[in-house]
């Protein structure tokens, strides 16, 4: 298809096009729920329910100014980056529907989240986790980034990647039974992958793609934790 910029696109039509509204209000509805804007906060919160000896440090002030961090740099920075992008003139939709829209809130988001990385290692009182997803959102973002010159790769599922391998390597490193949550972990992401192939024009590789980007960083966040002084 031609774009408004008068630019040759390929154009994948979606292998799942339900015309049931209510299935399609769920799928929109999970999709702006899990929105890979508010997954990094909802981690976080999760770390400081689920682990609460780890933020031994910590009053409850302070987990309070922790979580309310980790949305202005995961969320609210990232969002008026592409309101303002979108105002003046960048991008056609907030909605990000082009590989080339996306490479502005791609590059301005690396750089938060960078900094974000950088402050976490230089502030002992949090524990190693946080930092590993820090790292490991930094990481996803990057390799995103990268991908997009050959795919729109789906950022909510890098964002589900990122939540799986991440109660993974809880479970595996806590004393906590992490059973339960393990479960629903996959289940959401799932559901919320499912959703973005009924409501979005990305394909499964695009998905499939994105999920292995975000398993892949937080692998890798762990090791460069363990490599890096």
């Amino acid at each position: 298809m031609v774009s408004r910029d008068s630019e040759l696109q390929e154009f994948a039509i979606p292998d799942h096009q339900p015309q049931n509204k209510v299935v399609r209000f769920v799928a929109k509805l999970l999709s702006y729920i899990f929105h890979p804007l508010f997954v990094p906060v909802y981690m976080i919160w999760f770390l400081l329910s689920t682990q609460p000896y780890m933020f031994a440090q910590f009053s409850p002030a302070d987990k309070a100014i922790a979580l309310l961090r980790f949305f202005i740099i995961y969320s609210f920075f990232p969002l008026v980056t592409v309101l303002l992008a979108k105002g003046l003139g960048f991008l056609n939709s907030v909605f990000l529907k082009t590989q080339k829209e996306r490479i502005i809130p791609y590059v301005a988001s690396n750089v938060y989240y960078f900094w974000m990385c950088y402050v976490l290692r230089n502030q002992p009182e949090f524990p190693k986790e946080a930092i590993i997803l820090s790292m490991a959102i930094f990481i996803a973002s990057s390799g995103g980034l990268i991908a997009n010159i050959y795919m729109k790769v789906s950022m909510h599922a890098m964002g589900m990647g990122i939540l799986v391998a991440f109660v993974g390597m809880l479970a595996l490193s806590q004393a906590t039974n992490y059973t339960l949550f393990l479960s629903i972990a996959l289940l959401i992401a799932g559901l919320v992958c499912t959703a973005r192939l009924i409501v979005s024009d990305h394909t499964q590789s695009e998905i499939y793609t994105g999920l292995l980007i975000g398993v892949l960083s937080l692998v890798a966040a762990i090791g460069a934790d363990r490599i890096l002084p």
